[in-house]
Parts: C-alpha cells; structure tokens; sequence
C-alpha cells in the first residue's frame, strides 16, 4: 500500500526532482508533490512524498530523516491526515 511521507525544512531552491533523486535511494517514489504559495508561487518549504510501499516509507524514513539536502537538514515522518478546515466568509470577516 502507498504511503505518504511528510518533508520538512526543505530549502526554497529545492526542486522536486531533487527530492525524488534523493527519495529513490529509499525505494520506489510514486510522486512528489513540492508546496507552493497559492498567491506568490514560492515553495513553502516542505513536500509530501508518496512511497510505493509502507517499507518503502519507513526505510526512507529511517535512510533520510535529518539528512542534509541543499544545506538543510530535512525531517521525514509520515504525513498526518488533512484535517478539514473551517471556510472561511467571501467579505474576510471572522465568523
């Protein structure tokens, strides 16, 4: 089964194909989904890493967590389940 890995502490000149490259020494990256502004389009700094296999998952866990990539010590764990988030009111106002 697919599981996702949360990547933290990336750097913002990190490329998705930078994780992958990195990820693929764990085992089988299914994709990397790299977190953008939605307004600036600038990387957020984390990305989420879907590995083919929850061994997959774990190895690169286990392989990869405060590993130095682009300078920066990145932390993996598995990525919690989105939480819903209240919608917030066309006019900005608080409810």
């Amino acid at each position: 089964m697919e599981t996702k890995l949360y990547v933290g502490n990336l750097s913002y000149d990190t490329t998705e194909e930078g994780v992958r490259t990195l990820f693929t020494k764990a085992g089988t990256v299914v994709s990397v989904d790299i977190i953008k502004d939605r307004d600036t389009g600038r990387m957020k700094g984390f990305a989420f890493v879907t590995m083919n296999s929850d061994e997959d998952a774990q190895n690169a866990i286990k392989m990869l967590n405060e590993k130095m990539l682009d300078d920066r010590a990145i932390k993996v764990n598995v990525a919690k389940p989105r939480e819903e988030q209240p919608r917030r009111s066309s006019y900005g106002g608080r409810r």
